[in-house]
């Protein structure tokens, strides 16, 4: 397992927060993390609302040991609390997802989604400024036309860098319930936000109409059994796409095959051992989140306890499954009463699709090695990450005498969560979401 130090002396906090202040409130709380196609960005989105860019810095030849840092590049609002009065319900701005798409010319394209409507923003930067209008002063107001009395050529001035965020695209009214996912089509013309019971396909053009290409409602909504949990495109193949639910079940879809993929193509699922049978069976079989590796032939899945990698050749079993915390089997009870076992924890994979890296409490995060089969759980907290110093693996000790450096399960703090992390498409850099801090950490630096 790649040994991993703490690069940045930067944990992020949004900009309205004191940084001597220990305290955060829930806008503040970070909910999605994401690298854009070269990882020269990574964006993060609140509770707020708020969408926060950082950009890494480029090497120097004084500081070469520079390179890496993230600074932040641009902060803007991108959804704010609505009221739905024809539903007497309130919308959260909360950031669910941002999903990049890959650069085109000089300005970046990003979609993020709270639980109703995906909104495109585009981020460009501005350095000039237009000088010498006819009809308008320096000032922006119009000027008297009797007192133009020639013709002048405006010009483009230098000006301080300004990063401007604007939104282009709104597609809203097309989820009656709480969105879940997004998804840019390997084409970069369509893409797709996922519901609890159905999946809509957009064309980036059209806002007002959308194509249902999954629909799970029952006629009679005493009837459900599953709502869908995640979703995600193939890399590589625009018709393809993959939706996980509730009973911990991974459904292939083919869009050629039909208009509506009600009928999926492979059914992923793995038989349950009925000797580990229990009341929250069912709960923790759940899927969180589900994700395609890089090369398209492998898809992940992450559930409460475990992580697992299904071959797409291969439906009836995961080839590898890997244990995030089982020491808290024990727990499941006081985790039911404190709601903790309906969190939701992301997995993501290395460039290489050779590791894979999911969260747990008390700011811990594991890393699987799925060559060498070893596993290291790490801890993101402001005590233990000085800028450079080499992130120490910790254990938990889960009955009789506990060691020096091994942390008691009964101790773990539950309020500590890692929801959210993000793995650099090609460099060993990951970023983690931890409540309303963002650490990064890169590769031992020689």
């Amino acid at each position: 397992m790649k040994c991993f130090s703490r690069y940045l002396p930067y944990i992020f906090r949004p900009p309205n927060t004191v940084l001597a202040c220990s305290c955060h409130t829930e806008a503040d709380i970070i909910s999605t993390v994401e690298f854009n196609h070269t990882g020269e960005l990574l964006a993060t989105g609140d509770k707020g609302g708020r969408v926060v860019i950082f950009q890494r810095e480029q090497e120097s030849k004084n500081q070469p040991h520079r390179r890496g840092e993230y600074n932040v590049y641009s902060t803007f609002q991108s959804h704010e609390p609505e009221f739905d009065y024809l539903k007497s319900l309130e919308i959260e701005e909360k950031i669910n997802k941002i999903r990049w798409l890959p650069q085109q010319n000089a300005a970046y394209f990003l979609l993020s989604t709270n639980d109703k409507t995906v909104k495109l923003w585009k981020v460009s930067e501005r350095d000039k400024r237009p000088e010498g209008y006819n009809l308008k002063d320096e000032d922006g107001r119009l000027r008297d036309p009797s007192m133009i009395t020639m013709l002048r050529v405006p010009v483009l001035r230098p000006m301080d860098l300004m990063v401007e965020a604007t939104p282009r695209r709104v597609f809203a009214n097309a989820h009656t319930y709480h969105i879940n996912s997004i998804s840019v089509n390997s084409d970069y013309e369509t893409y797709m936000s996922a519901d609890d019971l159905r999946i809509n396909l957009w064309n980036f053009e059209i806002t007002n109409q959308s194509f249902n290409i999954v629909d799970i409602k029952p006629a009679n909504m005493e009837e459900l059994t599953e709502v869908i949990t995640a979703a995600e495109f193939h890399p590589h193949h625009c018709n393809t796409f993959v939706y996980s639910s509730s009973k911990g079940t991974i459904r292939l879809c083919d869009m050629r095959a039909a208009a509506l993929c009600d009928r999926h193509s492979k059914f992923f699922e793995e038989p349950e051992d009925p000797s580990n049978r229990s009341f929250f069976s069912e709960i923790i079989s759940s899927i969180s989140d589900v994700k395609f590796s890089h090369s398209g032939r492998y898809i992940m899945t992450r559930d409460y306890l475990t992580v697992k990698v299904w071959d797409l050749n291969m439906e009836n079993r995961p080839i590898e499954t890997y244990q995030v915390h089982d020491y808290l089997r024990s727990k499941l009870c006081s985790l039911y009463e404190n709601d903790c076992i309906f969190d939701k924890f992301e997995c993501v994979w290395n460039g290489s699709d050779s590791v894979i890296m999911t969260g747990s409490y008390n700011n811990f995060f594991r890393m699987f090695d799925r060559n060498t089969k070893r596993d290291v759980t790490l801890e993101a907290s402001r005590e233990n990450s000085k800028p450079r110093a080499i992130l120490k693996p910790r254990k938990v000790c889960v009955g009789g005498k506990r060691r020096k450096d091994e942390i008691s399960v009964d101790s773990l703090d539950f309020s500590k969560k890692i929801l959210h992390t993000a793995w650099h498409p090609s460099e060993n850099i990951i970023a983690v979401a931890a409540t309303n801090n963002l650490y990064i950490f890169q590769d031992k630096v020689n």
